[in-house]
């Protein structure tokens, strides 16, 4: 559910929860939320699988008149794609600073470690449908007329069937 501005227009969750969690990235690991995002486009597809952003270490400024140096951008990685990076630092480098606008970015840091992509459960098996169950199916979704929502309602019903155990007698 999304929230509401005080004029009552829906706000997407995605923006509310990117209010919440820029500053406390930005605070523990220097990086931005858009920047974590937006990994794919600058990695590459390829890339992105394996790897990600996990913090830029800003040198630290003895004094206010010392010069701006870049930061180092750590990226973790898992097994070979850490040497496919290593290949690609220079692009990665000017795709990250042309992302943040700027020459934030001067060298970047291998992490090699598991990376974890949200892969969810698995896919559950459900037990094939017989035939009087497929027949009652077919009837019971026939009178739709859109050809996709009869085809998406009828493998629901697949679902919803192939979840419960077959009456056997």
């Amino acid at each position: 559910m999304a929230g509401r501005t005080p004029y009552g227009n829906p706000v997407p969750v995605s923006d509310l929860a990117t209010k919440i969690l820029d500053p406390v990235l930005r605070k523990r690991a220097g990086i931005s939320i858009g920047l974590v995002q937006s990994w794919e486009e600058i990695a590459g597809p390829r890339l992105a699988s394996r790897s990600r952003p996990e913090k830029i270490q800003w040198p630290r400024r003895l004094h206010e008149d010392d010069p701006f140096e870049p930061a180092v951008l750590v990226i973790a990685c898992e097994g070979m794609a850490a040497l496919h990076l290593q290949h690609e630092t220079g692009e990665i480098i000017n795709r990250v600073n042309a992302f943040l606008g700027f020459t934030a970015i001067g060298r970047i840091r291998i992490v090699q470690k598991p990376v974890t992509t949200d892969k969810g459960r698995p896919k559950p098996t459900f037990r094939p449908l017989t035939a009087a169950e497929q027949t009652r199916l077919s009837s019971t979704v026939e009178l739709i007329e859109d050809d996709g929502l009869r085809a998406s309602l009828e493998r629901l019903g697949a679902t919803i069937l192939g979840e419960r155990k077959s009456k056997t007698p």
